[in-house]
């Protein structure tokens, strides 16, 4: 288990409590431009969060089919990494190319043929991600699908994992989880729960 990712960040107190816990998440994500999330952050929000020091971290801007206005709109900010659903890998290519980002391709899985579309982005790609199609809903999907995948790249899987279960299932089948909704109550982001599930991440990674 190489680490974690934690999405859906909008509030700058949750911010600061991720990048300064003693085990901070390897990835930061933030909702650029998908609406119907609650998530959201929108870009005069989006431009005063990302003005912190994210030390060990890195920032994620995830994008639902992002047209130009979007990308010209983020260019400028600290993202690390593109996390990328629905665009085909020519899209991906032409972003990469011209923002010089890192890539998530995001997967969304129902069954095994999604699961094999993803060497169609191998170019293209820095880092796999295997969601579910639940995108502002947390929703499962059968994590089994992708235990025989077989790619030169990291791993990352979501898909409404939750801090109860068992994170040591998980590192058998990808490199680093990816949580939201199970991080929080009543909607929102819950630092007791955050606190435990990277505690959790830092002894399942321990024990590799």
């Amino acid at each position: 288990m190489k680490g974690c990712k934690i999405c859906g960040i909008s509030d700058l107190d949750t911010l600061n409590f991720l990048i300064n816990h003693k085990y901070p998440p390897q990835f930061i994500g933030f909702i650029c431009n998908y609406k119907k999330s609650s998530r959201y952050v929108e870009l005069k929000k989006l431009n005063e969060l990302l003005t912190i020091d994210k030390k060990k971290s890195n920032f994620v801007a995830v994008l639902v089919k992002p047209n130009e206005g979007i990308l010209e709109e983020i260019k400028n900010l600290p993202f690390d990494y593109y996390q990328i659903y629905d665009c085909t890998p020519k899209e991906i290519k032409k972003i990469k190319e011209k923002y010089n980002k890192k890539i998530i391709t995001a997967l969304t899985i129902v069954e095994e043929s999604d699961v094999q579309k993803c060497h169609l982005f191998s170019e293209v790609t820095d880092i796999y991600l295997f969601d579910s199609k639940g995108y502002e809903k947390s929703m499962a999907f059968d994590h089994e699908l992708i235990k025989k995948i077989k790619v030169n790249k990291p791993l990352m899987i979501a898909g409404d994992i939750q801090i109860n279960d068992h994170l040591e299932y998980y590192k058998k089948i990808a490199d680093i989880i990816d949580i939201s909704g199970g991080l929080e109550t009543s909607g929102l982001k819950d630092k007791s729960k955050i606190d435990i599930f990277l505690k959790k991440i830092k002894q399942v990674h321990n024990e590799t």
